[in-house]
């Protein structure tokens, strides 16, 4: 019988194996009778990693024995049967075994040898087949140079590709597509526009392969221009290259962008794969696009594309990211397979939001069901205990994640001090800073100036604030906390004292915008906003608000407006937040009753903080505010979350 191309079988009776059903009981002595009937007449692709008794693979005792003899194809195959199914351990018995044959100098098996422990992502090996081959082409070097650009390895992949001009040896697609993913990760402009030249004068500037690496290139040094420019000149495209654009669009937060090119794509006769999904999905979690969102989660359902992990994870992520917690639950329980990303992006999800016991409660079930949690798993439990103020938790779990033999990062500890200061407890946060084993960091007394700010601690927010200014002097966030302290304290002339500093230091405090999404378009507000085509009925429509809040207690926070005027003056500047004005635009647009979501590009203050929560009550609605910190879930007169100001 010949061998059969089709279902990729090797047969018993070719040349390259003898007959081999009368040797096995007298010949093969370490295979038992039992073992050789449960071996098939025919050699198949998955019965090439089938092992003995003892470990070994099974085809490479049969070369041993004699029963099959030795020969190239052979080693081919099984090198990249080890290669489908991430095998490095069989590969390397089978590379162990291919040292002592004849073939072991072919430059075709070398290559396929570097393949394998590339993908296999055991790059010191690979390196290690590369450098003992005796003669090497233009593959070998791609292959190294692929292994090491996919592992992230960009300087050794650049390093490798000057060796490989430097021999004479030309480049091809592939080559072109792993060094300029290199200079992509390195953000080398300068050298990736030499590459890009060097692909002009060969000629695969139009190819799609390299089209698409040299798209997502200019993307990652931010040249969106210069990609936009590549794609379109591209003759033929394909998924990969409408990809590389999409996820460049997401990876620069351009959701607009992002569904805009999607929505060409498919007129293009595209079909949008899991990555493309996964992009976009991706983009409208950066800005909240919830509705962007679930009009391209209709078009996935349609498809019917399966929630596979890193779709639905980043779906997840969208939906928690836009203030849809419900929406999250829903697609996370609805997971084909979760992993540990998938619990990790639920817990944040419950963690932004305030929802502390629900967080912990999840967290227990990921055990219970076997999965082991690592750092990322342990600062989402630690931020939901600080913000759902659970600060008997909060400190059990950072021990558990000790006795996890997880090292605590700076992050974890900067949850604790937080943890600590929303408690009051500002000498055991400040005890337990010059505790920790590892130096305190800006963030780390960030925190404890956050907390002293809640509990009006001006001695120690001082001193807080002095250690922020040495490790992070250009941050106007604690300038203005700092600030803050003084002005609630009555002690102007300090406050006005911290503000000539940063003028002095060039210190610019970040102009404060809010934005609500309606209907798909995106409607900005900034402070004192009188550019809105509709400014006259947000402006009626705030002070009607502003009015039936206050019969019900609301009363102005002048201390977050730093302004040496009369309290009435500072009372109308705070009117004006770009917040209130975007709330009043949602109550004039959206239906009565539905509720509100609105995105703050820094943290909410408390004045408006504490008016969202009576307006929540006056009309009765979910008030969904996402600023920098978290979520606010405004509701009947409360928030979720216990931050300070």
């Amino acid at each position: 019988m010949k061998r059969c191309a089709r279902n990729q079988t090797i047969h018993l009776t070719t040349p390259i194996f003898r007959n081999l059903e009368s040797l096995f009981l007298s010949t093969y002595a370490p295979i038992q009778e039992s073992e050789f009937n449960q071996f098939p007449s025919v050699i198949q692709d998955k019965d090439l990693l089938k092992k003995t008794k003892n470990g070994s693979l099974f085809i490479l005792d049969l070369i041993d024995r004699g029963a099959v003899e030795s020969d190239a194809r052979l080693y081919i195959k099984i090198f990249k049967k080890c290669t489908d199914y991430g095998k490095v351990k069989e590969g390397k018995m089978a590379h162990a075994h291919f040292l002592t044959s004849k073939f072991k100098h072919y430059v075709v098996l070398g290559n396929t040898l570097i393949n394998m422990y590339a993908k296999c992502g055991d790059m010191v090996m690979a390196r290690k087949v590369f450098d003992e081959m005796l003669e090497r082409d233009m593959v070998s070097y791609t292959m190294l140079i692929t292994g090491y650009s996919q592992s992230d390895k960009f300087v050794e992949a650049l390093s490798l590709y000057v060796e490989m001009l430097r021999m004479g040896l030309k480049s091809n697609e592939f080559t072109f597509g792993s060094v300029l993913k290199s200079v992509g990760g390195m953000e080398s402009y300068g050298m990736g526009r030499g590459i890009h030249g060097v692909c002009v004068k060969s000629g695969y500037e139009e190819n799609v392969f390299v089209g698409s690496a040299l798209v997502d290139f200019y993307t990652r040094c931010e040249m969106m221009e210069e990609a936009r420019a590549v794609f379109d000149r591209m003759k033929s495209k394909n998924e990969v290259s409408w990809n590389a654009l999409i996820a460049s669009y997401a990876r620069k937060g351009e959701g607009h962008n992002a569904v805009k090119l999607f929505l060409e794509m498919k007129r293009g006769g595209f079909e949008p794969t899991h990555f493309t999904f996964s992009s976009i999905f991706a983009a409208c979690a950066s800005t909240g696009a919830l509705e962007q969102g679930k009009w391209v989660h209709t078009h996935m359902v349609k498809m019917g594309l399966n929630l596979v992990a890193f779709v639905g994870n980043t779906l997840l992520d969208m939906y928690g990211k836009s203030g849809s917690v419900q929406d999250a639950e829903k697609v996370f329980y609805r997971l084909v397979k979760k992993d540990v990303v998938s619990w990790n992006s639920m817990l944040t999800t419950y963690a932004q939001h305030g929802l502390g016991n629900e967080t912990i409660h999840l967290f227990e079930e990921m055990r219970g069901m076997g999965f082991h949690p690592n750092k990322i798993t342990f600062l989402c439990v630690l931020n939901a205990c600080s913000h759902a103020g659970l600060l008997n938790k909060g400190l059990y779990y950072f021990e558990l994640m000790k006795k996890c033999m997880l090292v605590p990062e700076i992050r974890h500890y900067v949850s604790i001090v937080d943890l600590l200061g929303r408690a009051g407890q500002l000498e055991r946060a400040e005890n337990f800073i010059r505790e920790m084993t590892i130096q305190p960091t800006a963030a780390i007394w960030k925190a404890l100036l956050g907390a002293c700010r809640m509990h009006k601690n001006m001695e120690l927010g001082a001193y807080a604030a002095e250690r922020v200014f040495e490790l992070d002097p250009h941050d106007s966030g604690p300038h203005m906390l700092l600030s803050n302290i003084y002005a609630s304290a009555g002690r102007l002339s300090d406050a006005a004292r911290v503000r000539k500093t940063m003028n002095e230091s060039g210190i610019k405090k970040e102009p404060a915008c809010s934005w609500v999404e309606i209907e798909n378009s995106v409607h900005v507000f900034v402070a004192n906003d009188d550019t809105h085509p509709q400014r006259e009925e947000i402006c009626a429509m705030w002070e009607k608000v502003r009015d039936g809040i206050e019969k019900i207690g609301y009363v102005p926070d002048t201390s977050h407006v730093l302004w040496f005027v009369d309290k009435q003056e500072r009372e109308e500047r705070l009117q004006c937040h770009s917040e209130k004005l975007a709330l009043a635009f949602a109550l004039l647009n959206t239906p009565v009753g539905s509720p509100i979501r609105i995105k703050k590009n820094i943290r909410v203050c408390g004045d408006c903080h504490n008016a969202f929560k009576f307006a929540s009550k006056l009309v009765d609605r979910e008030i969904i505010l996402r600023d920098t910190n978290r979520f606010h879930h405004f509701r009947d007169g409360f928030c979720s979350c216990k931050d300070y100001w």
